[in-house]
């Protein structure tokens, strides 16, 4: 650490360790995404919500300036160590927003998911993504200096599980899955002993288990008739009439109209309230729509870069904490881009998950942002290691 200040004192920036390709995907990426946020809102913000064309525009651009600020000013600059202290006030205050909103949130799209606080609102279960990540790498970063080691794995699995009742009860279903998927894909990352995965998984898979037996049985009638709905997503074009086949078949409308190279930004027909939620769940068929094939296979190329960069500053990571954190924000990425890709093209059920750095949203476009800005502070944390060890030989 004290070398770290007389860097710093010797005009040193941190900024010089950051890794500058994950940096610069991120910020282009964001800034695309809020081109398209742009074109694909303009026409639902003046037809469905009675706005100026650039109202999503504005707010998106504010929430991304905004999250970068922060992520520049402040998460860049604490040191992992910090987050043992900082993790156990976080998940008291998610879990806590999370109960406030279950016992008195308002609905809104037949959840209640957000907190309403004047210009914007807030989705704690957004938030609650990264979160579990860090709990995750700080619990099991220091696993083996546990007396209780031995059944100790089930306490943040218990966690993940708690998170993800109350978020389901909400009922937000989509998002509870992305979080049951992180929780569940980065204990799967951890190196512990072969006795204990086993033991975890014999665990997980008697969960599972038991849950698909209660499904069997009950039903869909734990489910709402929204969700019961979403069940029924094969060949959406021949269900034209119904709210899940109309959605996903004017997605496919919006994909096979875009050709090669596109019909021009801006130039979107479905945008024009075929698809309801054109600048969030469905933006990835209006960028193909106006942008083309071509570009929708350069940003599947590009978000593999992403995964990439986040798995190589995992792998390079001198502590365990610090590579469970990176993995888990490379699982958190990869599960929202599977689940929304595969909604969209009728592989599942439509759950409502964003496209990362796409799609609208202000408490998803900052956390994804934030998580980021940790996976950067980790790759400076390994430069400065790795300097250390460097003038240790010397």
């Amino acid at each position: 650490m004290l070398k770290y200040i007389c860097d710093n004192m010797k005009g040193k920036s941190i900024f010089s360790k950051i890794d500058k390709p994950l940096l610069f995907m991120a910020m282009l990426y964001s800034a695309i995404g809020i081109l398209l946020v742009l074109s694909a809102s303009s026409v639902s913000a003046v037809l469905r919500n009675g706005e100026s064309p650039y109202y999503f525009f504005i707010r998106q651009l504010v929430f991304v300036v905004a999250s970068y600020l922060i992520g520049f000013l402040l998460v860049l600059k604490v040191p992992t160590k910090a987050y043992k202290a900082l993790v156990p006030i976080a998940l008291i205050s998610i879990n806590g927003l999370l109960l406030f909103l279950l016992l008195y949130g308002t609905v809104v799209n037949n959840v209640k998911s957000w907190i309403d606080l004047g210009f914007f609102s807030v989705q704690p279960s957004e938030f609650a993504k990264t979160v579990l990540i860090i709990y995750m790498g700080v619990f099991f970063g220091e696993y083996e200096k546990r007396k209780d080691k031995k059944y100790g794995f089930l306490i943040p699995i218990s966690v993940g599980i708690l998170v993800f009742g109350l978020t389901a009860a909400q009922p937000d279903l989509g998002t509870a899955l992305i979080i049951a998927g992180i929780v569940f894909f980065t204990f799967l990352s951890i190196p512990l002993k072969n006795n204990t995965v086993a033991k975890g998984l014999k665990i997980l898979a008697g969960g599972v288990l038991i849950a698909v037996i209660v499904f069997l049985v009950t039903g869909t009638s734990f489910l709402t008739e929204e969700q019961q709905s979403r069940l029924n997503f094969k060949a959406p074009c021949t269900r034209y009439v119904e709210k899940t086949g109309y959605q996903v078949c004017n997605g496919f409308i919006a994909i096979n109209g875009g050709g090669l190279f596109g019909k021009g930004l801006g130039n979107s027909t479905q945008k024009y309230l075929y698809l309801p939620e054109a600048h969030t769940d469905f933006i990835f068929p209006i960028a193909i729509e106006e942008l083309g094939v071509v570009f929708g296979v350069l940003m599947i190329l590009g978000y593999i870069f992403i995964l990439y960069r986040i798995v190589l500053i995992s792998k390079t990571s001198y502590n365990l904490r610090n590579s469970i954190i990176c993995y888990g924000v490379a699982i958190y990425i990869l599960l929202h881009l599977i689940v929304n890709f595969c909604g969209i093209l009728a592989l599942i059920p439509l759950t409502g998950v964003p496209v990362p750095f796409l799609s609208y949203g202000g408490s998803f476009t900052s956390n994804l942002i934030f998580a980021i800005f940790i996976v950067e502070r980790i790759a400076i944390e390994n430069k400065i290691t790795k300097r250390k060890l460097e003038l240790s030989k010397i």
